[in-house]
């Protein structure tokens, strides 16, 4: 865990980060540089922790600090324990819905009294050579994101912002498009105004909220919007766009040569 005296995430701070889905250190790394932080996604993926660990890494083998942020599959207490125990900065825990989900999160995150976190020499105290002192900073310094993603989520936003030791707020735009019947309309009212709700809740609490964008149409509709800080792109899609003009480039520049 990365060691900070200012919280990751904030209002004014404007950080930029990359999303990772591809489980390989190599990645990471690549992915990594020059961004404030970077997601791991655990949740739609097949990484395994001794893959996330792996990342985790190469990631701090950088010359510049990199905040590392997982997403987990889910609210579960097992798993957010297991990930934490890696060394990372912080979780992102995805389709949060009312207050006591975002209590559920905050306690399984921190050591007692705060929290009902299990302790256990791990990676994140260099395997219990530090873990009186890591014990001490976690509870400080771990970012807390949850995710809100659903027509009951936003219909909750207030109460969820207003747990004591959630930091921020990521958006899961298109689930919640398809959880509201209006899937990838990003300009219906409905979405619009479940957005609206989602950082005025946010705001009014004074915490962040950041929303992953693919491609620079949607980075400048939720800058547009509003958004605090941005996941400013993800893996796949750098991969599959830049694999596919590459292609069609040579397909371009060879369609009229004649040749058969």
């Amino acid at each position: 865990m990365e060691d900070r005296s200012q919280p990751l995430l904030a209002r004014d701070d404007r950080s930029v980060g990359n999303w990772i889905s591809i489980g390989h250190p190599t990645v990471a790394e690549l992915c990594a540089r020059g961004f404030d932080f970077v997601v791991i996604d655990t949740e739609h993926t097949a990484l395994g922790l001794e893959t996330v660990a792996n990342m985790l890494r190469a990631i701090e083998a950088l010359d510049e600090a990199v905040a590392s942020i997982v997403r987990v599959p889910g609210n579960d207490r097992t798993r957010i324990k297991r990930v934490l125990d890696l060394g990372v900065d912080g979780l992102l825990v995805p389709r949060i819905e009312t207050a006591e989900e975002a209590e559920r999160v905050v306690d399984a995150m921190r050591y007692p009294p705060e929290g009902s976190r299990g302790a256990a020499p791990a990676r994140a105290s260099d395997y219990g050579r530090a873990f009186g002192e890591y014990v001490e900073r976690a509870n400080e310094e771990l970012t807390t994101i949850v995710q809100i993603e659903t027509e009951r989520g936003v219909e909750n936003a207030a109460g969820i912002v207003s747990v004591d030791g959630v930091d921020a707020v990521i958006v899961g735009h298109g689930d919640l498009s398809a959880s509201l019947d209006v899937f990838g309309q990003w300009d219906h009212e409905r979405f619009q105004s479940a957005l609206e709700s989602i950082l005025e809740a946010a705001h009014g609490a004074g915490k962040p909220v950041g929303m992953l964008a693919t491609d620079d149409e949607e980075m400048r509709r939720w800058v547009d919007a509003g958004v605090d800080f941005a996941i400013a792109g993800a893996d796949l899609c750098y991969l599959a766009e830049g694999s596919d003009a590459a292609r069609e480039t040579f397909e371009t520049m060879t369609a009229d040569d004649g040749s058969d």
